[in-house]
């Protein structure tokens, strides 16, 4: 979901509480909106759109270097199309949940309790994506150490792994910083913070939730299209649950940035399952790209555009009218239609969807990271956290953790 903020503009509210009326008498109930200036509205779109773009870039071409593990609770997440058809069921029961909660329930403490739950899952997401880059950074003389912290239960005949940490001193440092983040978005909850943590978990969720193949691909979208469409303008709980939900499960960016700085409070934001949803399936078609060994990214630039072209709309539609907008209802086409098309004028329609996205063998290339797991990778476990809620399937050395779009 795409939406615009409106805080008051303390010096409007200081006019307006020193204006009169035609009698002379103080208007002192006035309430006087914020109004962002063109400039200000411009560079708040426009990062809105930049930021999107980078999580779906990146975690794209970090989901084709994703080999399968031997370790399976670190492999990739699939969604097969029975998981896809059930998906918007499930959102929308978690959303409604929420709902009911922030209506019954104080809002003050359920945000307390979601602060920390995502301060900790914020850092794990973080520290994966940092990971390559301190790669990079550090020389190879540089002294890495591994380690490892290992929980069993059980006798040596029937002993289970409750906890297998592996991690080196580059993961500590990722852990460090990530860490000094969270405590900053704890204490403070500043935009900034809050986009750090929110890029994070969307690059996780592309890079790790994979699509088994096109056709899932469609199911997912087009359940979410009706989905988005119909919370958002059906009723007014999404955009209830949207406002009152304090955690980085959506991007943010200040239209007020140019008159207050970095105290700016003036937010449009974007909901990260419209980062996440159209960007696993974007993901898939640069595989199936891969797959083609053409050494031509066809179908993964034209599915970009698409995207670039749909949240141009989404941004374009809700200026207009002033209205939050379910940004689905103009990503999913596009994400869809343009590839589609594009397979259809080079014959490649069929290749397309029976493509089987967990059957490849994927390149053989080193991963970008290689950060330890918690019964799990920690970017699986953060990659659930787009949205309101995750819901887990079978044991806990195989779960499924989805993202809620917003």
């Amino acid at each position: 979901m795409a939406e615009t903020e409106q805080a008051p503009d303390p010096s409007a509210v200081l006019d307006a509480l020193n204006a009169t009326d035609s009698n002379g008498t103080q208007a002192l109930n006035a309430t006087v909106k914020f109004v962002a200036s063109p400039e200000g509205t411009a560079l708040a779109y426009g990062g809105l759109v930049f930021m999107a773009l980078l999580p779906i870039f990146f975690g794209a071409l970090r989901s084709v270097t994703c080999s399968k593990s031997k370790n399976a609770s670190d492999m990739p997440e699939t969604i097969t199309g029975r998981d896809a058809a059930r998906f918007p069921i499930i959102a929308s029961c978690t959303l409604f949940g929420l709902y009911l909660f922030f209506k019954v329930f104080s809002q003050e403490y359920i945000n307390m309790l979601l602060s920390v739950y995502f301060f900790g899952l914020g850092v794990l997401a973080l520290s994966h994506t940092m990971s390559p880059l301190m790669s990079r950074i550090f020389p190879e003389s540089f002294s890495n150490k591994q380690y490892q912290l290992l929980f069993t239960q059980g006798s040596e005949e029937s002993r289970e792994e409750i906890v297998n940490y592996e991690f080196d001193t580059k993961n500590l440092i990722c852990l460090i910083i990530s860490t000094v983040v969270g405590v900053w978005y704890l204490v403070k909850k500043h935009w900034i913070a809050n986009n750090l943590f929110g890029l994070a978990f969307a690059l996780n969720g592309v890079e790790l939730l994979h699509l088994n193949n096109v056709s899932t691909g469609c199911i997912l979208l087009g359940g979410l299209f009706v989905y988005d469409v119909f919370w958002v303008f059906g009723t007014n709980v999404m955009v209830t649950v949207a406002r009152s939900f304090e955690a980085p499960i959506k991007l943010v960016f200040p239209q007020d940035l140019l008159e207050r700085g970095l105290d700016a409070s003036n937010f449009a934001m974007l909901g990260l399952g419209d980062i996440v949803i159209p960007g696993i399936f974007i993901a898939l078609l640069l595989r199936f790209d891969v797959s083609l060994k053409k050494n031509s990214r066809t179908y993964f630039y034209s599915s970009f555009l698409a995207y670039i072209f749909g949240l141009g709309l989404t941004i374009f539609v809700m200026h207009t009218f002033k209205h939050a907008q379910p940004a689905l209802l103009y990503l999913v086409p596009s994400c869809v239609g343009f590839p589609v098309v594009v397979a259809l004028l080079k014959g490649e329609l069929t290749e397309m969807f029976s493509y089987e996205s967990s059957e490849e063998l994927l390149p053989v290339s080193p991963r970008l990271t290689s950060f330890p797991t918690v019964s799990g990778s920690p970017a699986s476990l953060a990659s659930s956290m787009d949205a309101f809620s995750m819901a887990t399937s079978s044991s806990p050395r195989h779960r499924r953790l989805w993202p809620t779009p917003m």
